[in-house]
């Protein structure tokens, strides 16, 4: 079966299936044995993530045999798994739970998200709120909308453009070296405020809705912000690595730097990695 929008409905469902079933029941009640370190006290993978995972992974199978499928926890035991996403004619994109930290410590904020890559560029983003129970669902070219429990949609349009002293934002510079971890950590303060939800959904869901500017990422797996670009594209936003070039499926390396326009990205390129 090809993918065309029609199939985005069948696809949120399923992410609130695998919700319903292997995530929801496991929160606040993981026990001992359930959650593991990957690379460090602060990357967990929990037996909902896993479980979620497979979950999706066998839905989609079922619907589209010959799709490429990639969920975070299979690529952690199997790095080359990410080969060939980049000319993939169909693939999927799975994050099972985003905000691993946060399901495991008991905070409600994370998110099952999902994108959707076709010949090698991303074509639909899904990003659904288990607490919430609501998806942000992006299309290429149709526009980016929540879907409420109650069936509504809701469209979503990025913040209008505002001085970085005026800008609300999040700068993820744990993952640098130094002197460019200390030099964004500092440049910061140069916004109005910070956020940091430790939750790519959830952060996603601030931008592509309007209520913060900015954020600078630098992890760039494709489980994280194949599905928030998309989204965040399609409610008006401009998006870049930090060299100006486009951030492809193929990425992950480098920093991401995501704006609610052009303008914008620009003044922040300029600002936050000032000396």
């Amino acid at each position: 079966m090809t993918f065309d929008d029609r199939a985005i409905d069948w696809l949120a469902d399923l992410l609130a299936d695998a919700a319903r079933a292997e995530i929801m029941p496991r929160f606040r009640r993981l026990g001992e044995g359930d959650v593991r370190q990957k690379t460090s006290a602060a990357d967990l993978v929990t037996e909902a993530d896993v479980n979620a995972e497979r979950l999706i992974t066998a839905r989609l199978r079922e619907r589209y045999p010959s799709a490429m499928i990639i969920g975070e926890e299979a690529c952690s035991d199997n790095p080359a798994l990410l080969k060939g996403l980049g000319d993939a004619a169909l693939a999927f994109v799975i994050d099972p739970v985003d905000g691993t930290f946060n399901f495991a410590s008991g905070v409600p904020l994370f998110g099952v998200m999902l994108g959707a890559v076709v010949g090698g560029e991303t074509v639909a983003g899904i990003i659904h709120d288990p607490v919430g129970k609501d998806w942000l669902i992006g299309s290429k070219g149709a526009g980016s909308h929540i879907r409420h429990a109650h069936g509504a949609l809701e469209k979503v349009r990025v913040a209008e453009p505002v001085p970085i002293s005026e800008m609300t934002g999040a700068v993820s510079w744990q993952f640098l070296k130094e002197p460019e971890r200390s030099r964004l950590a500092r440049n910061q303060t140069k916004a109005l405020s910070q956020f940091g939800y430790r939750c790519a959904a959830h952060e996603y869901r601030l931008l592509a809705s309007g209520h913060a500017h900015f954020v600078v990422y630098n992890k760039l797996m494709p489980w994280d912000h194949l599905a928030g670009v998309l989204i965040h594209r399609e409610a008006g936003g401009h998006a870049a690595r930090i060299d100006g070039n486009p951030y492809l499926p193929s990425h992950v390396d480098g920093s991401l730097l995501v704006a609610p326009d052009k303008d914008s990205w620009d003044e922040l390129r300029r600002e936050l990695w000032a000396d």
